[in-house]
């Protein structure tokens, strides 16, 4: 596993076992052991992780899901710090720095920014730079059928656009930030938005947002 996704993983792990299997999150709906079974499911069982998205294949996932729902939590916790197993793609160093990096941070902070009180985490600017540079690649798509136009902008100046259109919105904030704004934790996310301000309600408000 890569450094940064290794590191993530485990304060995932280490988030969920403190918070127990009924805290909230951010996913909407879902509590940790619903993230907990997320998480398993997508390394664990492919075959039905694609349900998410491949209606086809939605009764094997909800099938799948109930399975490890009813296994120990204390379970999940250890099946999420160990790693995939050897089959999973999860498993290759490649492709779990390009996506396990992301789904970590992400997940970690639906765990922790869910709680009453909790603190900004202080990241390392090379984490920020790795964070933007898949914000960077995946920005259309979570950016897709948003209502306005929508430019993402770290402190430093660079950009992205999440989307085309106008009036144009830009959310400014560091990478870590726009990453969980435009993956459809805005409440969360601290951000400083500029533009229309009926199209930042428009915005703060939309659904669409991330993926």
């Amino acid at each position: 596993m890569s450094t940064f996704a290794k590191r993530e993983r485990l304060l995932l792990a280490d988030l969920l076992e403190t918070a127990g299997p009924d805290a909230p999150t951010l996913c909407e709906g879902w509590r940790t052991l619903d993230l907990a079974v997320h998480v398993v499911v997508r390394e664990r069982r492919p075959d039905a992780a694609g349900g998410a998205l491949v209606k086809p294949l939605a009764a094997r996932l909800d099938r799948v899901s109930e399975e490890y729902r009813a296994r120990p939590y204390a379970e999940l916790i250890r099946l999420i710090r160990s790693g995939p197993p050897r089959f999973s793609p999860f498993s290759l160093k490649q492709v779990d720095e390009a996506a396990n990096t992301v789904e970590f941070y992400v997940h970690a902070e639906d765990v922790r920014r869910a709680q009453p009180q909790w603190s900004p985490r202080e990241l390392d600017p090379v984490f920020q730079d790795a964070l933007w540079s898949r914000l960077e690649k995946v920005a259309r798509l979570m950016g897709r059928g948003i209502p306005t136009g929508l430019v993402l902008r770290r402190p430093n100046g660079q950009t992205a656009v999440a989307h085309r259109g106008t009036p144009v919105v830009t959310a400014t904030g560091e990478p870590s930030e726009l990453l969980l704004f435009s993956s459809g934790r805005q409440s969360a996310a601290t951000v400083e938005l500029a533009g229309d301000e009926e199209a930042i309600a428009r915005l703060r408000e939309t659904r669409q947002l991330g993926i």
